[in-house]
């Protein structure tokens, strides 16, 4: 098994009368992994536009996930809270702007799905290090932490207010 006869890669061959060994791909096929047939999922875009809608449910699930893969990849610059004022920032790197003014706050959820896949400024892009639906959980968790950062009794549930500190305004 060790000797068995092969070609390498652009050897010629009698077999196929065009006489190479590599055989182009059928018209058609895909590589494994490599189906993009959802466009709002792959770019965050909708149509020439940044999507402002999620490609799937944002559950707890996908909150969570967030959450890890942001302090994983995220919080050496932007921060835990998401302020720009990671480690890096505090060792001399530029900050960031942080997540919690307005432009960001009322930007598409679709433009921050492009600048992790594409980067933007400083910011590299992290398409190779962050799998597609990763990068949508990283947005659902900036997204709850823009809340956390901003939210006001309002915000609360009727049903939840009795449980705050003093159940009033």
């Amino acid at each position: 098994m060790h000797d068995q006869p092969r070609y390498e890669p652009y050897e010629q061959s009698d077999f196929f009368a065009d006489r190479r060994a590599s055989r182009e791909p059928i018209a058609g096929t895909v590589a494994q992994g490599q189906l993009r047939d959802d466009d709002l999922l792959e770019t965050g875009r909708a149509g020439d536009a940044f999507a402002d809608r999620f490609p799937f449910p944002v559950t707890l699930d996908v909150v969570r996930r967030g959450q890890q893969r942001y302090e994983i990849f995220c919080t050496p610059c932007h921060g835990r809270s998401g302020r720009g004022n990671g480690m890096v920032v505090e060792r001399g790197y530029r900050p960031p702007p942080s997540f919690h003014i307005d432009r960001l706050r009322n930007e598409r959820v679709g433009y921050l799905y492009d600048v992790i896949a594409r980067g933007f400024g400083a910011m590299p892009d992290y398409a190779a290090q962050i799998p597609v639906r990763d990068r949508w959980a990283v947005v659902a968790y900036i997204r709850a932490l823009q809340l956390s950062q901003n939210a006001t009794f309002a915000d609360v549930p009727l049903k939840d207010r009795g449980k705050l500190a003093g159940g009033a305004q």
